[in-house]
């Protein structure tokens, strides 16, 4: 099944953008010409009313089809991210957010868990993580948040960062399975959502990890989310594939692959070699090209004129929402950055792009960077 978008229902997304964003839709033109270039805007978007809950109706056929996850990356896949995403970008079933550290000192009003509320997800279904060791402290911010509507919480026992990690959290307390047991013992019966895990295959060594499997065996967990690195490599270095296929007939519980999925062609190998799992998480390969999963899941590819359409619409999107809640030309910018760290992948001179982006201090020179880097590939109309 071939998905194209019309269009004309694009362009209904480039007016809706157009009207939050008048620093893109002016950018380098006189007063004059900015003017011309309102639109009306009494209709909807014909894609938003379309897309992409009737991707999703068809159980039969999702049954067939891999189940991808969006991988949570901290200072990107917030909530505004995983809101829009799905306006724009199909065949991703669910996202992780980035993590919420527990704490006793966490107050009920607390940033992030309102950022967590139900009502203002409106996006992708999102399963929040949380960063914790002290089993206390997450129980009770697990059992808040399922309070508030979340069924399954997931536990980050996999961040690399040197920071997180020396405070034993993350990646940290992967080599202490005397540590993990405990925390389980502890959490698991005061637990009121389901409890996943995404962890790392260890800290220093590869196979910390079988010693965990066991642990994780005696306990009622959701599901693992595997990243087949250890915490010292951080993104560096290749995936271990024979770690995980021991994780696979190790472990009783389902398991999701994470790492390095960055084309529809590493999926089917990673697929063909692990047979059980049809759960798949992917990070940097779908910020970097949100046609990803899409391509995936249909097999067909999308013409890369009509894609550089889409990706403008939902930069310029990210960019007005952005900055109604950001204020000063450093911070928005500063977030955009963020974005552009993986984003720049879409892109054949992707180091250009970044290091275009990253020369950019004020609003103005940050729209016509970015401009300029969209008007590099000819659009023609699809």
């Amino acid at each position: 099944m071939k998905v194209s978008i019309c269009p004309h229902a694009l362009s209904s997304i480039e007016k809706t953008v157009l009207r939050h964003t008048s620093v893109f839709r002016g950018a380098g033109q006189p007063p004059a010409a900015r003017r011309s270039l309102k639109f009306r805007l009494d209709k909807p978007s014909a894609i938003r009313n379309k897309h992409p809950s009737d991707y999703f109706v068809d159980n039969k056929r999702i049954g067939k089809l891999p189940i991808i996850y969006l991988a949570p990356l901290q200072g990107t896949t917030d909530r505004i991210y995983r809101n829009l995403f799905p306006l724009y970008f199909k065949g991703v079933d669910l996202a992780i957010a980035p993590f919420v550290s527990s704490s006793k000192k966490m107050k009920a009003d607390n940033r992030l868990l309102r950022d967590l509320a139900p009502e203002r997800n409106t996006g992708l279904t999102t399963i929040p993580q949380i960063l914790g060791s002290d089993p206390d402290d997450f129980v009770m911010l697990a059992n808040r948040l399922f309070d508030i509507g979340y069924g399954t919480v997931n536990w980050n026992i996999g961040c690399p960062f040197r920071m997180v990690v020396k405070k034993g959290r993350g990646a940290g307390i992967l080599c202490y399975p005397d540590r993990i047991e405990s925390f389980l013992e502890k959490a698991m019966p005061a637990l009121k959502p389901k409890l996943s895990i995404k962890l790392r295959i260890g800290l220093t060594y590869p196979d910390d990890v079988l010693e965990l499997l066991p642990i994780f065996n005696k306990y009622a967990i959701d599901e693992l989310i595997i990243h087949p690195r250890t915490g010292v490599q951080m993104y560096e270095g290749d995936v271990d594939l024979d770690m995980f296929e021991q994780c696979l007939r190790q472990s009783r519980h389902r398991i999701v692959y994470n790492g390095d999925i960055t084309s529809s062609a590493r999926l089917a190998m990673l697929s063909k070699r692990f047979g059980s799992v049809d759960r798949w998480m992917i990070g940097r390969g779908l910020i970097g090209n949100p046609f990803l999963a899409e391509e995936i899941k249909t097999n067909t590819v999308k013409p890369f004129p009509e894609k550089i359409k889409i990706m403008k619409a939902f930069h310029d999107h990210l960019f007005a929402e952005y900055s109604k809640m950001l204020q000063g030309p450093a911070h928005i910018t500063n977030k955009m950055k963020e974005v552009w760290t993986y984003m720049a992948n879409f892109f054949e001179a992707s180091d250009k792009v970044r290091k275009k982006i990253n020369k950019t201090h004020q609003r103005d020179h940050y729209a016509a960077a970015v401009n300029e880097i969209f008007s590099e590939t000819p659009i023609s109309e699809v």
